[in-house]
């Protein structure tokens, strides 16, 4: 009997084809660069002998997006992890704080879905709980492009907001926090080996916006892997029992990454990324007032235009990030 080829494996055949659909892109968006900068060589060129002064804009506007490029392509060069090309899964949880903290829940989402559409990249929403009053108590959503992982992974933490509070009566200025868990959608089936008898399994009706379907019956999934605690959702399927594919391949996954990290003995290490949403564990912070800032307390990055950031200017920070990591990693 004839062994099977590469082409009889749908999943390797998909992996390579995406990979090849990658490199493609890169050869072509460097090419482009070779063409900008001669046109950039020629404009010059053209402004010395006309002395047009004019062209001064041009060479400018034409410089900038060429740097722009060039630095996508060199961040490009530092996401060689093993998992970073692939599609991300964020899970966003308000803090202690009521109806301030679902509101920064609701107000991130809103920045990392603005983010996803300046990179061209889809956002499905996975789990959706509404907060009481306002905003969003906790949100799990799927960013679709390539290298989404390897970018939002910079983003894992805990955000901090200060500001004056909307929903404060007396004025006054309050923080928030808001936890954001990222992991990869890893398509194939990892090594993950999983006890049915230590999850919990419970099903229940879907809520958030999805249509007449989910909110009619209970097709949402909630898996509990007890030894750890790691608990996973869905709800975006029409069936039960897709819903709980999509879950259990999220815990696989989030077991998976968690397998890989620095030798992990005692239950507080295996499940590193559960901490305090409160004082102390922030990795970030956004300040609305008395002053405008966003800064990065890992990396330093800062800028004082808040509404940008807001609005999905992260690209500054996730490269900051990608850079600062790899100088830690080089010199360890």
């Amino acid at each position: 009997m004839e062994a099977p080829g590469f082409w009889d494996d749908p999943d390797r055949s998909n992996q390579k084809m995406k990979e090849l659909k990658n490199l493609k892109d890169v050869v072509e968006t460097i090419e482009g660069l070779e063409s900008q900068y001669e046109d950039i060589e020629t404009l010059i060129e053209m402004g010395y002998e006309e002395e047009d002064a004019q062209l001064a804009a041009e060479i400018r506007q034409e410089l900038d997006e060429f740097i722009a490029t060039y630095e996508e392509i060199r961040i490009n060069t530092l996401l060689s992890e093993e998992y970073d090309g692939d599609n991300a899964i964020l899970k966003l949880n308000a803090g202690a704080g009521g109806t301030e903290s679902c509101d920064w829940c609701s107000m991130l989402y809103r920045m990392y879905t603005r983010w996803a559409e300046r990179k061209g990249f889809s956002v499905e929403v996975l789990d959706y709980l509404d907060g009481d009053e306002a905003g969003i108590k906790s949100v799990t959503f799927q960013v679709n492009g390539t290298n989404a992982y390897g970018y939002l992974k910079s983003e894992k933490g805990v955000h901090r907001l200060v500001r004056i509070s909307p929903f404060n009566a007396q004025g006054k200025r309050q923080t928030s926090f808001v936890s954001l868990d990222v992991m990869p959608d890893i398509e194939e089936d990892v090594d993950v080996e999983i006890n049915e008898d230590e999850l919990r399994i419970d099903t229940y009706r879907s809520s958030g916006a999805g249509g007449q379907h989910i909110n009619k019956t209970s097709s949402a999934i909630r898996i509990t892997h007890l030894p750890t605690g790691i608990v996973v959702q869905c709800q975006n399927e029409r069936s039960q029992f897709q819903n709980k594919d999509k879950a259990m391949q999220m815990l696989k996954a989030k077991l998976y990454m968690l397998k890989k990290e620095a030798n992990a003995e005692k239950l507080s290490d295996i499940r590193g990324e559960v901490k305090e949403i409160g004082w102390g564990n922030q990795i970030r912070s956004y300040v609305m007032q008395p002053y405008t800032m966003v800064k990065d307390h890992r990396t330093n990055a800062e800028t004082g235009n808040v509404d940008a950031v807001m609005d999905g200017a992260l690209d500054s920070f996730i490269n900051a990030y990608l850079k600062w990591i790899n100088t830690k990693e080089s010199s360890d």
